[in-house]
């Protein structure tokens, strides 16, 4: 397995690890704000591609479908999708699929080899990716989802694409995440700012890379947006 993918599912891989524990703090955290405002559908979003959005919300995920909870993942980044690689399924058809009625949603959705964690990948690219995510049939989807599962997770592409707008838009609620050294504090700045401009509930804030004195990988940790 390529490293990309074991750093992606480290709370599986390595679920004692330091890391894991901060993937796991984040995940009770997050319950308080579910429970507390009913939330079913969440996103990621970060200014830039390489800062860690996808790695931190599969692994938020694992966390989840670890305490019974019943998740599925969605591959949102129909132009440069991700997630099939990690869990090693096939993309020959995905959500492009579905939201070109190409494919029945069952027919889309993979089972993991992790207990309550299911994923539908992003399937292939298509021209009008921004148009698909804001239809209708997404809207559809969504909703049958929520009758499935106790929370659906949704990757996105970075947010100077506009399709990540879109998918903020389908969610209850989104997390930004910003990676220590290479986020620029005006991008994250920007990118809250855009949020807000379309009406998006942000969160709160992941670090991630953040190196500690005691010599941990990096290390992620999780603060209400009131703090931003």
């Amino acid at each position: 397995m390529r490293r990309t993918n074991r750093q992606a599912l480290i709370t599986d891989l390595n679920p004692l690890s330091p890391v894991s524990e901060t993937y796991r703090m984040l995940r009770t955290n997050l319950q308080f704000l579910i429970q507390e405002q009913e939330l079913e559908v969440l996103s990621v979003v970060s200014a830039h591609p390489g800062e860690g959005k996808t790695t931190t919300l599969v692994n938020l995920a694992i966390t989840f479908a670890n305490e019974n909870r019943k998740v599925i993942l969605i591959d949102g980044d129909l132009r440069r999708s991700t997630l099939h690689h990690i869990f090693h399924k096939n993309n020959d058809f995905g959500l492009s699929s579905v939201l070109r009625k190409y494919q029945e949603l069952s027919n889309a959705i993979h089972s993991t080899h992790i207990n309550n964690l299911d994923l539908i990948t992003a399937g292939p690219v298509p021209i009008n990716p921004s148009e698909l995510l804001g239809s209708q049939g997404m809207k559809d989807v969504m909703e049958q989802l929520k009758a499935r599962y106790d929370l659906i997770l949704l990757d996105s592409p970075p947010l100077l694409v506009a399709d990540s707008k879109i998918i903020a838009r389908q969610s209850d609620g989104v997390m930004m995440i910003v990676r220590s050294g290479k986020t620029k504090r005006d991008d994250a700045w920007k990118v809250k700012t855009q949020l807000e401009n379309v009406n998006v509930k942000l969160l709160g804030v992941v670090l991630n890379n953040h190196k500690l004195k005691n010599n941990n990988d990096y290390y992620n940790y999780y603060r209400d947006n009131k703090n931003l």
